[in-house]
């Protein structure tokens, strides 16, 4: 717990009081402060014109030591609400009750501080003229209430749409989604069929005056900005289109950088959900609460949040919220994998009346390959290491299988590889050229994409031929909406689905079951993986995307045998998001004394929903086309001097740092005992010392060193058997990864 000074203070002050008067000392503040508060409701009474003030109820108006020794009986909301249960609906139950707090403590919040802005020379006047009404409405009119020309640019935009089947088609799901103003809607529909245009029509038809456009990641935050705006020939020419993510804050295009005063001012914010929930979970910005109740929401590709502990839960909250404003809920979920199972159960939402599907105009042929496989192999017997020829996406469930495939393929294919363990401006660039060759008329500078599950949603990018590690039914379908997206393929599109052995045999073992269970969703992943078989023949039976949707749709049907393993799953899920909630969202209790200055480098939060990760730094290893591995001089990224300058830094979990508990594998250890030596510092007085100051990006964990630098401490022998290493070929950089996934082809040299 850490202490304002003013509270600090107050205590001094006390215990100074104590030591003269003794005993009396307490009874004299309790005095005081019920006078105090009586005062506050006489004020009350008068600016109400009451007889009695409801305040009155709120506290004892006499000195009572019992009140006081059982306080923590007092039936007060706690922060938040949730145990571990056997029963689904008890989430859902407290999922509701911590929205209605939410919603209470942000206004209380928001009145604090709009009332704490005035002088005490304005608030006494505001008090005899009673017209506290009236600034409070003011305040929501200048702070809350947007207004704007949004709805007029969105007709616009459909105006340059073609008059097409399609459209027309589009133009009938928006207006169907619009008609219900009460009640939260979902749009489903096949990937690419549209869901962006009539998300924004469905907006323009409720009059809306500002979206908040709401992404799981930062990634498509990027894209959905590129795609708004930021391009060319942007959907909004006119409107006033803003990126607000903890990295990127900008208006129109990606130069554009956002004064603070106009953070969330757009006629369309982008956002991601780490955002949002923040005003759910921490006390310093519960007053954008408010702005995100007061306009048009859309959660884009929300199924993304289902499994992810403790985010499943904290959304369905934001969704409770939307549910009880007297002006419609003005809230709009997309998805083209809609999970009816949590759409039902958590969110409480008529998945028959709310949640509206619209129809795929893409006539391609698909036919699946269910191959299994030894995941122990590294070659051509494995598919997701065999060489390709034609226009590939192989889609691996980790970024270190795409990595090591990607290596193993160096010397005989035209890949590009994807994942998320890039430092920042790798990472951009490499999307940025993925997408630029992928997409429709793309530049096809590339044959083959190896991509980690990062590539999975919302990006408009196509491939000739998929190879999938077997998944969720959600990721196995928003996948599957990368092949042949743009209808272009006069041939059958084949999808092959790659299960290792210990799977396929029932035995539930190995690495990729191992992932699964940790991610809550091996035994749906499972039971979606056996329906597939059945209802395709074993892949002999050639489909339509709407035939694969049907079957979606029936996977989470009421009487599907596949319930019982989802709702396994869902709870499996469910108990972990409440084990996190505890750990990291708890009652605030530090209050912060220094403001952020402008240009402040931004550091890692303790209580981060996303898990605990560390700044990172690593040395560089090269890998040539025969897999020739060498260690050059050099680190993933410099520390530029000047402040305001950013760190094209990386993260990592502290798991991996710590060695899973291992401290053979912890190269926090290595750091701790080695550093000080390496970099000419003073030793630190314990390891977790550096593991704090590395939530500072000035101040990463080495988890490698290159070879000079390991010269004071024994040269390259005392190389660390786990070190983790910025991967680096001719093509491209490869990415964090560590030596004993370096070791599988070629000696270190």
């Amino acid at each position: 717990m850490t202490f304002c000074p003013e509270l600090l203070r107050s205590y001094k002050i006390y215990s100074k009081l104590k030591s003269n008067i003794k005993d009396a000392a307490w009874p004299l503040i309790a005095k005081e402060a019920i006078n105090t508060l009586n005062r506050v409701v006489e004020l009350d009474k008068n600016y109400s014109d009451t007889k009695i003030s409801i305040l009155s109820k709120a506290y004892s108006a006499e000195i009572d030591d019992d009140v006081l020794d059982n306080y923590e009986d007092t039936p007060l909301p706690k922060f938040k609400e949730y145990d571990r249960y056997e029963d689904i609906s008890e989430y859902q139950k407290k999922s509701q009750t911590n929205a209605t707090n939410n919603e209470v403590r942000s206004c209380l919040i928001t009145a604090d501080r709009w009332v704490s802005s005035l002088t005490a020379n304005q608030l006494s006047q505001h008090i005899s003229n009673k017209t506290l009404d009236k600034f409070i409405t003011e305040k929501i009119d200048s702070d809350i209430v947007i207004e704007s020309d949004l709805s007029t640019h969105i007709r616009e935009c459909m105006h340059s749409f073609p008059n097409s089947e399609r459209s027309k088609q589009q133009s009938k799901i928006a207006h169907q989604l619009s008609q219900d103003s009460e009640n939260v809607k979902v749009l489903a529909g096949a990937a690419g069929c549209g869901k962006t245009k009539i998300a924004l029509q469905w907006a323009g038809l409720r009059n809306a005056q500002q979206i908040i456009w709401v992404c799981p990641r930062v990634q498509i935050c990027q894209g959905m900005f590129t795609e708004l705006k930021a391009s060319d020939q942007p959907y909004l020419r006119g409107a006033t289109v803003e990126l607000f993510t903890g990295e990127y804050k900008c208006t129109d295009s990606f130069e554009n950088s956002t004064a603070e005063d106009q953070y969330l001012t757009g006629d369309v914010v982008i956002t991601t959900i780490d955002q949002l929930l923040s005003t759910v979970i921490s006390h310093t910005k519960a007053d954008r609460l408010l702005n995100y109740l007061s306009a048009h929401v859309v959660f884009d590709e929300y199924h993304e949040y289902i499994n992810m502990p403790a985010f499943n839960l904290l959304f369905a909250e934001l969704i409770a919220s939307r549910k009880e404003l007297n002006n419609g809920a003005n809230t709009l979920l997309v998805s083209a994998t809609p999970h009816y199972y949590y759409v039902r159960k958590i969110l409480k939402i008529d998945d028959d009346y709310d949640l509206v599907e619209m129809p795929s105009f893409n006539q391609a042929d698909y036919q699946f390959d269910f191959v299994a496989y030894d995941e122990t192999a590294e070659d051509d017997t494995n598919p997701l290491y065999k060489s390709q020829a034609m226009t590939t996406f192989v889609i691996s469930n980790t970024a270190t299988t795409a990595q090591k495939s990607f290596i193993n393929n160096l010397s005989n294919e035209n890949a590009i590889l994807l994942h998320s363990k890039y430092k920042k401006s790798d990472k951009k660039q490499l999307f940025m050229k993925a997408f630029a060759s992928f997409k429709r008329e793309g530049t096809h500078e590339f044959d083959l994409l190896r991509s980690g599950p990062i590539v999975q949603a919302s990006l408009n990018i196509s491939c000739q031929y998929m190879i999938s590690e077997i998944t969720t039914a959600e990721n196995c379908l928003q996948r599957m909406g990368r092949l042949d997206r743009f209808d272009e393929s006069k041939k059958i599109n084949r999808y092959t689905i790659a299960i290792p052995n210990t799977l396929d045999n029932g035995k539930r073992s190995g690495a990729v079951a191992r992932f699964l269970s940790r991610s809550n969703s091996l035994a749906s992943a499972q039971a979606w993986h056996e329906l597939l078989i059945s209802k395709t023949d074993g892949g002999k039976n050639i489909q339509k995307i709407s035939d694969l949707y049907l079957l979606y749709k029936s996977y989470y049907s009421l009487d599907s045998p596949a319930i019982k393993y989802i709702e396994q799953d869902m709870l499996a899920s469910m108990k972990k998001s409440v084990d996190v909630i505890v750990n990291k969202v708890s009652e605030p209790t530090t209050i912060v004394t220094r403001k952020k200055q402008a240009l402040e480098r931004a550091k890692i939060s303790a209580k981060s929903l996303r898990g605990d990760s560390r700044f990172v730094q690593m040395a560089l290893c090269h890998i040539d086309n025969n897999c020739h591995i060498t260690f050059p001089e050099g680190y993933a990224y410099h520390i530029p001097t000047a402040e305001k300058e950013n760190i094209d830094n990386l993260t990592a979990s502290c798991d991996l740092i710590q060695g899973y508990g291992d401290s053979n594998n912890s190269l926090l250890i290595h750091m701790y005992k080695k550093n000080h030596n390496i970099m000419g510092e003073s030793k630190a007085y314990k390891d977790f010392v550096l593991l704090n100051d590395a939530k500072d990006p000035e101040f990463p964990i080495y988890l490698s060193y290159t070879p000079n630098d390991l010269l004071p401490v024994g040269g390259e022998s005392s190389r660390h058997n786990s070190a983790i290493y910025y991967g680096i070929c001719e093509k491209q950089a490869i990415g964090a990864i560590s030596t004993k996934n370096l070791n599988f082809k070629k000696d270190l040299t």
